[in-house]
């Protein structure tokens, strides 16, 4: 089975498999010819075997493929570890869409993320990455400084200034603010250091975005919760997630900006694990953000977590790089589903360990 335009199938640039559940197991319906090379095998030998045995993913991809299934929208699964056969895990992002409507066939794309690790060049890519990320960092704070200075002068000159003038100065004012804001987001970006977690309580730390939100950027939205009572704590840095869910609030505000509603969920569900180098980790524990916006922009639908991505004309692209770099430093998932009227990001986090009793 292969789409009808065989053609762009077999250009595709990234693997790609068509995937079908048969007697309750995700069967390899065909691929093309980048996922052949991936995994090391022929569309026919390929065709009827376990997707999930020739292809070892660090995520719940059952799971996925059932929402992608239920929910009849696109899934994105961003930096998973991806295993085929012997070969060492190669970093990907996932995309999965049903084919057709009415059919229960899910195309996977597979777009490997870590080209340099699979060519034996890892640590070079690592500590290029990390110097790039220094110098960022090093040049944002250097850069604040005499900003700072711009916009004090500005302040001052704005004193004595007829008002024609001191809406100049204050567009000064305003310009070196909005500069100092997206240096601070690059030093938050290159902060390397780990998470100070502790038990904690989700909903506490969603009841003080929220709050913020209604009194500020979301003030034009409706904003309901709906909270599990039962949901357990978890380990968490509460100011980092803090920052999580105010700029996924504040995402789904300005995306509408004449009003609209966000729901704030949380759930407790069982059985969702990860590979993690300290072996599997149980995330179950969910808050799920939703609006009701126009969805996501499909140009930039497959690379939303990636830095300097943004859909909104004078968007920095960090905010949602810094949202999964923070879940990734929690040992936690994130995942978004987009269409037309709704967009949720759904956040999935581990269980605090119980402390036992003296």
């Amino acid at each position: 089975m292969m789409p009808a335009t065989g053609a762009i199938w077999a250009a595709l640039p990234v693997p790609a498999l068509l995937i079908k559940p048969e007697s309750k197991v995700e069967r390899i319906l065909g691929c093309n010819p980048a996922a052949e090379l991936f995994l090391s095998s022929s569309t026919e030998a390929l065709a009827g075997e376990p997707a999930l045995d020739r292809l070892t993913i660090d995520a719940p991809m059952e799971e996925a493929l059932a929402r992608t299934r239920l929910n009849r929208a696109p899934l994105f699964i961003n930096d998973v570890d991806v295993c085929t056969g012997d070969r060492p895990p190669v970093l990907c992002s996932l995309q999965l869409a049903l084919l057709a409507e009415g059919d229960d066939t899910v195309l996977m794309l597979i777009a490997p993320r870590d080209i340099a690790g699979r060519l034996g060049r890892t640590q070079a890519v690592k500590s290029a990455a990390r110097s790039a990320i220094g110098m960022a960092e090093m040049l944002a704070h250097e850069i604040k400084n005499p900003l700072a200075g711009i916009a004090g002068a500005a302040q001052l000159l704005s004193m004595g200034l007829p008002a024609a003038d001191r809406e100049l100065a204050d567009l000064i004012v305003e310009e070196t603010q909005r500069i100092v804001k997206l240096l601070e987001q690059v030093e938050q970006f290159g902060d390397q250091r780990p998470p100070e977690r502790k038990p904690i309580n989700l909903h506490d730390v969603l009841e003080r975005a929220r709050r913020s939100a209604i009194v500020g950027f979301g003030a034009h939205m409706r904003i309901h919760d709906q909270y599990d009572p039962s949901l357990p704590l978890t380990m968490a840095d509460s100011d980092q997630l803090l920052q999580v869910f105010l700029n996924l609030l504040k995402n789904a505000s300005e995306a509408q900006p004449s009003g609209g509603t966000i729901r704030i969920r949380t759930y407790f569900e069982r059985g969702l694990h990860l590979r993690r180098p300290s072996g599997h980790v149980s995330l179950p524990l969910h808050v799920e953000i939703i609006d009701d916006g126009p969805g996501l922009p499909p140009e930039i639908a497959d690379e939303i977590f990636e830095p300097f991505v943004s859909g909104r004309e004078n968007g920095t692209g960090l905010g949602l790089a810094l949202v999964s770099k923070i879940i990734a430093a929690h040992d936690g998932w994130i995942e978004v589903e987009g269409r037309p009227g709704q967009t949720i990001f759904r956040i999935s986090l581990p269980v605090a360990p119980h402390e036992p009793e003296e």
